[in-house]
């Protein structure tokens, strides 16, 4: 695939895959075009309120990208089990998190577009979109196009590339693009597990949380899982994972017992990534651990399972296993750290264009 931007440049797309690609404008005719950014998160239900979940949820897990099933098996289960069950259960876990302002997720990703809006200036328009729910990447599309934006980079707020998350970002604006007969050129933003200003930014984060709270026995780096097939099939995701966890752990000299890997939110009786966030705490408090802190490297921003999953229960799980302490250290969210390492990757994607 090094040669995406070549071979698709007759189609003004761009696929990036590494942070040093440059591809510039085809025409000196083009240089006036105006460019555009738009920043996809997951997404979130309207509100905690049962409905509103179930409208989401059936969005999010009938897409083929997250649950890779036939559809003639799935269907069945989603529509007649989980769908009516699920919801009310969640909406329990969104209305723990939920505030004046709404869903955490949805406050900080429109924050982060506004930050880096002011970052980049007025030559780029930063529009915000959730793949599910509401703002819509239709939404967003269209936002971006009325402001006259004819080149979009589409950015993808998730560090670490995985079928589920990024490519299942890019499949909606392709979709929503088929149906227009005037498309603009595309730079789609893979990921950016490793880059070394996102790295800092989080180790900086740890490191001033741990100043005011002193440092753990054990620090987790948990990340949301996925089942191991995917992994199996090619899913780069695992792999990106663990290159996050170890440049962090480089970063904040730390020696192997220190710190651990893991996965969150399994789900279902199949295999997933391993280990388990909520396994790994119950062994660690068994083996006499007393103190630790988790921080979720695969996040951009809080959201319910960093919020309620993590910060909640699995602090349940490791008090009630024995363990003496447990902390959270938030996302970066919109934190000026975060902000100015998404503009460098906005700039650095953007080449050319500017």
């Amino acid at each position: 695939m090094e040669n995406d931007g070549a071979s698709l440049s007759h189609l003004g797309i761009s696929i990036f895959r590494d942070a040093h690609e440059i591809i510039l404008p085809m025409t000196e005719s083009n240089n006036n075009c105006k460019a555009g950014i738009l920043l996809i998160n997951l997404g979130t239900p309207d509100s905690p309120a049962p409905r509103d979940v179930k409208r989401y949820l059936k969005e999010f897990l009938s897409d083929p990208r997250v649950v890779e099933m036939p559809r003639v098996l799935w269907w069945p289960i989603l529509n007649g089990v989980i769908l009516n069950i699920r919801p009310r259960r969640s909406a329990r876990a969104y209305a723990k998190i939920w505030n004046e302002e709404g869903s955490p997720l949805l406050v900080h990703t429109l924050a982060q577009a506004d930050a880096l809006q002011q970052l980049m200036g007025n030559e780029i328009t930063v529009v915000a979109a959730m793949r599910y729910g509401k703002p819509s990447i239709s939404n967003g599309l269209r936002k971006l196009q009325s402001a006259g934006c004819q080149r979009i980079l589409v950015f993808p707020l998730y560090p670490q590339y995985s079928a589920t998350t990024t490519a299942s970002a890019f499949d909606a604006v392709v979709s929503e693009l088929q149906r227009q007969r005037v498309i603009p050129e595309l730079r789609l933003l893979n990921q950016y597990y490793d880059d070394p200003g996102y790295i800092q930014a989080l180790a900086q984060s740890i490191s001033t949380y741990q100043e005011r709270q002193g440092k753990p026995d054990k620090l987790l780096f948990s990340y949301h899982g996925l089942p191991q097939r995917y992994a199996d099939a090619g899913d780069p995701y695992a792999l990106q994972c663990e290159e996050t966890s170890r440049a962090l752990a480089k970063a904040l000299n730390l020696n192997d017992s220190e710190w651990l890997h893991t996965y969150q939110s399994r789900m279902g009786r199949e295999p997933w990534l391993s280990p388990a966030t909520s396994d790994s705490l119950r062994e660690l408090a068994a083996k006499g651990c007393g103190h630790v802190q988790i921080i979720c490297p695969g996040f951009s921003a809080d959201c319910l399972e960093t919020l309620e999953e993590i910060a909640m229960e699995n602090r349940e799980v490791f008090l009630q296993a024995g363990g003496k302490k447990y902390e959270y250290i938030p996302c970066l969210n919109a934190s000026d750290a975060h902000m100015q390492v998404l503009e460098q990757l906005a700039r650095r994607y953007l080449g050319g264009w500017l």
